[in-house]
């Protein structure tokens, strides 16, 4: 679901605050955007569909990660 027109106004509202108010944070903002995106725009994806593949992204390596734990001590265990 993407933003209503009203909704890009605010932001857009908000945005020319920020950079009115803050020009360093909003240049800060600016940066980091670029890297998260690899230099690209946002993509068009609503956030909630970003936010989901970050979640399962973040879900697998917690996985991977604790199976790797329980894995090395288990093996310690079995090594003594």
């Amino acid at each position: 679901m993407s933003l209503s027109g009203r909704e890009r106004r605010i932001l857009a509202e908000i945005e020319r605050a920020l950079e009115r108010d803050d020009p360093e944070l909003a240049r800060r903002v600016a940066a980091i955007n670029r890297v998260e995106t690899g230099g690209r725009p946002l993509p068009d994806q609503p956030y909630g569909v970003r936010l989901r593949t970050w979640t399962v992204a973040h879900v697998w390596l917690i996985f991977w990660a604790g199976a790797l734990v329980l894995g090395l001590l288990l093996w310690a265990v079995l090594t003594t």
